[in-house]
This record gives structure tokens, C-alpha cells and sequence, in this order.
């Protein structure tokens, strides 16, 4: 597949255009993938299929998957590279190395721009909610970053809609700069907290949307119809496997193998589909530990989803 099938999309209003499909670095690069060549092979893949928006976190392996994704993609033109980074969860026992106060904010981006040898970051993501800092230093500090070049957009991870609202207000407030890009969790399986209350607040200002786990951990792959694969992200993570493998979901999934037949499509093709063809998504981002997987992933670019199916597959996954 070449970049000639890749489609781009901005990030809500804003000029920016990301991949319609990305490449994350959750569980995978300097973790469960700890080859650098492999690392190097899937990443340069990606690359040459299109792909421009590479999804990182220092939480990612503390540190690791910045650095091992940052080795590869310093061998490509910065200005072809949608990188973002996340700051918020602790990265050491320090009572200060956590949060989304202004000084874990910026000694987290430094480190984070260090670990991935870049000067910059084109997204810098609040990684989940800190009830325990103002909003407004959040808010003011996001924004300091942005006029300082070290950040060219900021946004959100997991908000409510309520919560990016109130950072919105905040920054109008005070002329800041607002977030620009929600990141929540977004599947066929996992609809309505995106539908019904982060995506009327990401649309009324502007915002992105780039979705993680839109295959659901790889359940909506069919790989775990009848069990657990040994090795698998499943079998691995205990709390994963508790939150998405039951009975319901495994039943919706096993209805959408006729559905993917139909369009002469994988199931993995298909739930990738369903996402970039909703309303507000700027950019699906997906996971590979080995190129098979990657190119599975890419095929989702040639999946037609006209409005019968759209119909059919909300009746098998409704919100």
C-alpha cells in the first residue's frame, strides 16, 4: 500500500491535517516490543504507507516507547511527523512527578522532548483530569508551551464534556489557547460516552477527535472468539481483559463476521472503517507488534461503509 491510499484529515478547525489512520505506542514499542529492529521495521511501514500522526506517552513504558519510537522517526523530515506526547500519570515515587500542575507539566515536556529528540511537539495531551489543580493553571500553562514553540497544539485525554467545556471558557477568558484534540477510548463496543457527551462539546469548539483502542484491545478482531490466545494483550493485562471480554461484546462481535463477509473485508478492517466514518473523528489510531498486523490495519482504508451497513451495524453494536 503507498501513501496515494492514505486519506488526511484536519484536527477539528485548525489547519493541521493528520492521517485518517495512526500508529500508537501503548503496550507495544519498548514493551512488549522491545526489538529495536522490529520497532524500526513497523514505524518506517507505517511511514511509507502514509501514515503521519505517531501517538505517544512518557507513561508509556516510563519513558521507554518515547525513546524507542523517537530513534525511528528522527530518520524522517520533521515536518512530515504529527508526533504528540501525554503528561499526568506519575512517573516516579516524587510527590510533585505527577499531575497537570504547572511544574510537572513542564519539567514532563522537556523530558519528554529529550526522550524523543525532537525540538517540538505538534500535540501535547492532558492525560486524564487532575481534580487536584486548578484547571486555569492547566489551562495557563498548556498555553504558555504553545507560545514558547515547545507545543503547537494542546488537548485532552479521557475528559468529560463538561471538563473540556470549562477549559474552553477558561482560555476564551483569558485569551489563551484552548485545547484543540480529544483522545477517548472509541469503538464499536464503546460508543456512548464519546456520543453523548464528549463529542457535542468537542464539535462546539472546534476539536478533534482521535480515538485509541478502536478494535477494543484486538477483540474486535475475532482473535478472541473462542478464548484467550496465549501471548495476547489479554492474556497479558488482566484488568483489559475484565473490561472488554464478556459474553455481550463477544456476541456482537461474532454477528459483525457475516457483516465483514459481506463487504469481503476482516473484522479488524471493518471496525477500523466504522470509526474514520464517524462524525467528528479526525484520526483512528491503531496498534502493530508485527508488520502483518500493521498491514491488516492499513486494508481498512479500502472498506466502503455506505448507509444500509452503517444501519446494520448499529443495529449489531448500538450506542
Amino acid at each position: 500500500m503507498s501513501k496515494n491510499n492514505m486519506r488526511y484529515r484536519p484536527l477539528g478547525r485548525c489547519g493541521m491535517q493528520v492521517s485518517e489512520l495512526s500508529i500508537g505506542g501503548w503496550t507495544t514499542y519498548g514493551d512488549s516490543v522491545q526489538d529495536a529492529a522490529m520497532v524500526r521495521k513497523i514505524l518506517v511501514r507505517a511511514y511509507e504507507a502514509g501514515i503521519n500522526f505517531f501517538d505517544i506517552a512518557d507513561i508509556y513504558a516510563r519513558g521507554k516507547t518515547e525513546t524507542a519510537m523517537g530513534l525511528v522517526l528522527k530518520e524522517f523530515p520533521r515536518h512530515t511527523l504529527v508526533i504528540s506526547s501525554k503528561v499526568f500519570w506519575p512517573m516516579s515515587d516524587d510527590v510533585n512527578d505527577r499531575g497537570l500542575s504547572r511544574k510537572h507539566i513542564f519539567e514532563s515536556v522537556h523530558k519528554s522532548l529529550q526522550r524523543l529528540g525532537t525540538d517540538y511537539l505538534d500535540m501535547y495531551f492532558c492525560h486524564r483530569f487532575d481534580e487536584k489543580t486548578p484547571l486555569e493553571e492547566t489551562v495557563r500553562a498548556m498555553d504558555d508551551l504553545v507560545r514558547q514553540g515547545k507545543v503547537l497544539y494542546w488537548g485532552t485525554s479521557e475528559w468529560t464534556g463538561a471538563q473540556i467545556r470549562e477549559a474552553g471558557k477558561i482560555a476564551e477568558k483569558r485569551n489563551a489557547y484552548g485545547p484543540q484534540v480529544e483522545q477517548p477510548q472509541y469503538s464499536m463496543l464503546v460508543r456512548a460516552k464519546v456520543e453523548k457527551d464528549v463529542r457535542p462539546a468537542t464539535d462546539a469548539q472546534g476539536m478533534g477527535l482521535v480515538v485509541w483502542s478502536p478494535l477494543a484491545s484486538g477483540l474486535l478482531t475475532g482473535k478472541y472468539d473462542d478464548g484467550i490466545p496465549p501471548g495476547s494483550r489479554l492474556a497479558q493485562i488482566a484488568w483489559l481483559r475484565d473490561a472488554v471480554r464478556n459474553e455481550e461484546n463477544l456476541a456482537r462481535v461474532r454477528k459483525l463476521k457475516p457483516l465483514a463477509e459481506e463487504l469481503g473485508c476482516s473484522r479488524a478492517s471493518l471496525a477500523l472503517a466504522w470509526c474514520a466514518a464517524q462524525p467528528g473523528i479526525s484520526s483512528v489510531i491503531t496498534g502493530a507488534t508485527r508488520i502483518e498486523q500493521l498491514d491488516e490495519n492499513l486494508k481498512a482504508l479500502d472498506v466502503k461503509l455506505d448507509a444500509a451497513m452503517l444501519k446494520k451495524l448499529d443495529a449489531v453494536c448500538p450506542a
